[in-house]
């Protein structure tokens, strides 16, 4: 039971006890503030868990206790249903109208996907282990997986695999640390902490501000990702479409493979990322289509049609409805690693084996470019942010490690097969491996069907998963800024505008993917998986006086290796 002070009454003073065991609450009223004596205790016991807005919890150490109108009159409307009976009577309790809702709790991972959690309580509602680890894979999985080929062509196919090994390794290590984190505070009830508040627990204000920035840091890098893609998916199915419809024969104007398996590279001639540039081999009406082409471009136009579409969803209140698609997540992945394996038995495998030069084709198994592909995983791994809600919910807290290590594992697994089929398949030659694209889909032409499909299950997938970035991006900063996740139209909506610009102007002028995963990745994986988590280990340690040399310099080695991997984003 915990005691938070919440309102000074005209009889005395209010304290609520909630028991999360049994979601029942009461509220004692005592005596005068400051007087030695007590009024006898009211207790009333409600149906569900009873919640308190953060912003209307007054700390009994303030100087000045200042208490919201919602809080008083809520503690007047208890107080009333708590006077109508004696204590023992049960019969006449607070209706649920009475009682404020819950805020909703959403989970997500950056590049995977973002869902509703249920608030269960002990013993009921809980997941299996299985369930448990699906939903871990499920949040981590995302579009991070269609840079993983890319980022083994620019660190080399051998050390690629090592780089991906190694980093799911020392994330799933970091991630064990904020599991645990919670639990190395003494004399303090943390049931219901996350790691920010492990944070502010150790670090202050400084901890609670830092890691809302680069908990920021890692939305608006997920949005503007998101944006720049859903342009690419976007235009490539309009072009699709428009082509079918009007029985247009189109190819593009790079180079590329034969055959009804086509594979295309977009930035052969310009070094720049693919645009719509293409020739129409078939009679019709040619001003038609060139018409289309200029009101139907990647950078020029498409990124601003999106605005219509995504502008008003960000100002809903609420995004529970687009909560309800997140299974589309699985099914994309699903289906990307079945396009992959259909690719690759077409194509055959083409590898060609150079430790440390390069040649017309094929790229060395070691380069120097390595760290983009470490700042691309640091995001395609990061759960950092929320495994301590996912795990709440896992039945069998004792195997909370153990179910995390194999979610892992199969994480790992899926990015190592995505990236090493797509870059061994790659037709090698006619085409060299450098041509495998940031966003390995752009390396199929917009009238293959199975990328189609897959542009389809991409785009409206993340149709739905945006609005829920963006409400945890508003919740986050605007309830610590105004103590309030939406205190007005106008507040939203500067916001929502910055987000959504931010996003056009990245996929106007930098529309590349695997260059703001690694930058947002590195940036934001610096904190969350790499310096707090050490950090606070340390400290907790320290404190507990069992402090060792070994586990002192293998964390600082850590913290340096985050460091050295967002320095060297900027470098190469």
């Amino acid at each position: 039971m915990q005691k938070v002070h919440i309102e000074k009454t005209l009889v005395g003073v209010a304290a609520f006890f909630c028991s999360g065991r049994d979601h029942t609450c009461s509220i004692c009223i005592t005596g005068e503030e400051g007087k030695g004596g007590h009024l006898p205790a009211v207790f009333l016991f409600l149906r569900g868990p009873f919640h308190v807005e953060p912003t209307n919890i007054v700390s009994a150490n303030d100087d000045m206790q200042r208490v919201s109108d919602e809080a008083s009159a809520m503690n007047k409307r208890i107080h009333y249903y708590s006077r109508l009976t004696s204590p023992s009577d049960k019969a006449l309790i607070a209706p649920d109208h009475v009682l404020p809702a819950p805020d909703e709790i959403y989970v997500y991972s950056p590049l995977g996907t973002a869902f509703k959690v249920d608030s269960c309580t002990d013993g009921h509602g809980k997941n299996s282990s299985i369930v448990t680890i699906f939903m871990i894979w499920n949040t981590m999985m995302g579009t991070s997986i269609l840079s993983i080929p890319w980022g083994i062509k620019q660190a080399g196919f051998t050390s690629g695999i090592i780089l991906i090994i190694l980093m799911g390794i020392l994330t799933l290590y970091c991630c064990y640390r904020v599991v645990k984190s919670r639990k190395m505070i003494p004399l303090t009830d943390t049931s219901n902490w996350e790691f920010p508040d492990v944070c502010k627990y150790y670090f202050g204000s400084f901890g609670q501000w830092s890691s809302l920035l680069f908990s920021m840091v890692s939305l608006v890098g997920a949005m503007v990702v998101y944006w720049v893609l859903m342009s690419n998916f976007l235009f490539n199915t309009g072009k699709f479409i428009y082509n079918f419809v009007h029985d247009i024969n189109v190819t593009d104007i790079v180079p590329g493979t034969n055959g009804s398996n086509k594979v295309i590279c977009p930035n052969a001639a310009t070094g720049h990322p693919p645009q719509n540039q293409s020739v129409m081999f078939s009679s019709g009406n040619s001003t038609g289509f060139q018409l289309f082409e200029e009101w139907w471009s990647k950078s020029q136009t498409v990124p601003f049609y999106l605005v219509a579409v995504l502008l008003p969803l960000l100002n809903l209140k609420s995004p529970s409805f687009f909560a309800k698609f997140n299974v589309l997540g699985s099914v994309s992945v699903i289906y990307l690693v079945l396009l992959v394996t259909v690719k690759a038995a077409h194509l055959g495998i083409h590898l060609e084996f150079n430790w440390f030069t390069e040649n017309e084709f094929f790229v060395p198994e070691f380069r120097v470019l390595f760290p983009q592909l470490t700042g691309v995983l640091t995001l395609a791994f990061f759960i950092h942010n929320c495994v301590i809600t996912l795990l709440q919910n896992n039945k069998n807290q004792e195997n909370n490690v153990r179910d995390l290590s194999i979610a892992y594992f199969l994480v790992g697994l899926t990015y190592l097969y995505v990236g090493v089929i797509i870059f061994a398949s790659f037709p090698s030659p006619p085409l060299s491996k450098e041509c495998i694209e940031q966003n390995f889909l752009d390396n199929f032409p917009s009238n293959d069907i199975m990328s189609f499909i897959a542009r389809i299950f991409l785009l409206f997938q993340m149709i739905t998963v945006y609005p829920l970035l963006g409400y945890l991006a508003r919740v986050q900063l605007l309830r610590q800024v105004f103590g309030n996740a939406y205190p007005s139209v106008f507040h939203v909506l500067a916001l929502n505008v910055a987000i959504v610009g931010a996003g056009v102007a990245m996929a106007r002028f930098y529309p590349n993917i695997g260059g703001i995963i690694r930058y947002s990745g590195a940036t934001c994986g610096l904190a969350f998986v790499f310096v707090y988590p050490s950090l606070i280990y340390v400290i907790s340690l320290h404190r507990a006086g069992q402090l060792t040399w070994p586990a002192l310099i293998i964390h600082i080695f850590i913290i340096l290796l985050g460091l050295a991997n967002l320095i060297a984003q900027f470098l190469l």
